[in-house]
């Protein structure tokens, strides 16, 4: 073990906020103003821990007779050996301990385009999500538009985007000390633009080729393109936690693909996100031979015939209640 040692005070996401540099050992630890390292924390001990030296130059931990002890994975100890990399709580205050040996990782590439930042990604999404509301607009309607149609279109899709990235970038400042609001508002165009995109490409599969479960079940591609944007949203704030933020994305995704496939089924009974495929394009997209009107005719009398047989059960089920109450 080689001085000085350092004592790092960590939050509850086990982020650095305190770091504490003791140049001899024993290292007291509590309350009282007499020690090495004074915790400010009502469930620590006025000589709360003492770090000290232990056979095999290494550092050990020990309890001072402390009412909440030394906790190490929920489980309360009295004495630990500390190896730099080890996460205990004193009381309700999570600490660690490293000596001037410990090696670090090295160092990373950057990872941002400090350049890109501000006016520009702020600019290149307010044009984005203007462009895509005009275009949204226009696609969604047979008729002709007037020019307020399509400016009170872009007002809407721009006040969203300012309020979702308001949101984000207000959360940004909370917890990762800068607001990054041009990169909030590039992350919900480019989302947007790959909603708008997926919408387009799965509805001319669809139509194309007679791929009908791209209609169907497509919402669930949708769920994951949001849950991706609200991970690039949560990776700048915290860009050292990715596959944390990752997993947290997934499950949001999977859970909210759920949610879709419940409350379809309350409403139709069915799990797909509608009955038949909706989307009607120009004739000259099909790939896929159209069939027969014969035997178009032949399955409707198929489907006619079942619908008729449940009708007569619901018929017949109705009157045996009706007899029953009389």
């Amino acid at each position: 073990m080689k001085t000085p040692v350092f004592v790092e005070i960590l939050s509850r996401s086990k982020e650095v906020r305190h770091r504490l540099r003791v140049d001899r050992l024993p290292i007291r630890i509590g309350r009282g103003y007499d020690n090495d390292i004074i915790l400010d924390d009502p469930h620590i001990a006025e000589h709360h821990a003492v770090i000290e030296d232990d056979a095999d130059n290494g550092l050990t931990i020990r309890d001072q007779g402390s009412l909440n002890g030394i906790v190490l994975t929920g489980l309360r100890r009295t004495e630990i050996a500390l190896d730099g990399n080890m996460i205990f709580k004193l009381g309700q205050t999570n600490l660690r301990v490293r000596d001037a040996d410990f090696e670090i990782e090295n160092e990373l590439a950057v990872s941002r385009f400090h350049n890109w930042e501000g006016w520009p990604p702020a600019l290149t999404g307010i044009i984005l999500l203007a462009f895509l509301a005009g275009l949204f607009t226009w696609m969604n309607s047979a008729e002709k538009k007037e020019a307020t149609d399509y400016l009170v279109a872009i007002v809407i899709m721009l006040s969203i985007g300012i309020i979702w990235s308001g949101i984000w970038a207000f959360a940004n400042r909370l917890f990762g000390k800068s607001t990054r609001l041009g990169r909030h508002i590039f992350i919900f165009g480019s989302g947007f633009a790959a909603l708008l995109l997926w919408d387009f490409v799965a509805n001319t599969i669809a139509y194309a080729f007679s791929f009908e479960v791209i209609t169907r079940y497509g919402s669930h591609i949708s769920i994951a393109i949001i849950a991706t944007m609200i991970f690039f949203h949560l990776q700048h704030i915290n860009p050292y936690r990715t596959r944390y933020l990752g997993l947290i994305c997934i499950a949001l995704s999977i859970i909210g693909s759920g949610i879709t496939l419940v409350l379809n089924y309350n409403s139709d009974n069915k799990l797909a996100d509608e009955l038949f495929m909706s989307e009607r394009l120009p004739p000259s997209l099909r790939v896929s031979v159209d069939k027969p009107v014969a035997l178009f005719i032949s399955d409707a009398a198929k489907l006619k015939t079942r619908v008729d047989k449940e009708r007569t059960k619901e018929v017949n089920g109705e009157e045996e209640e009706n007899k029953d109450k009389d």
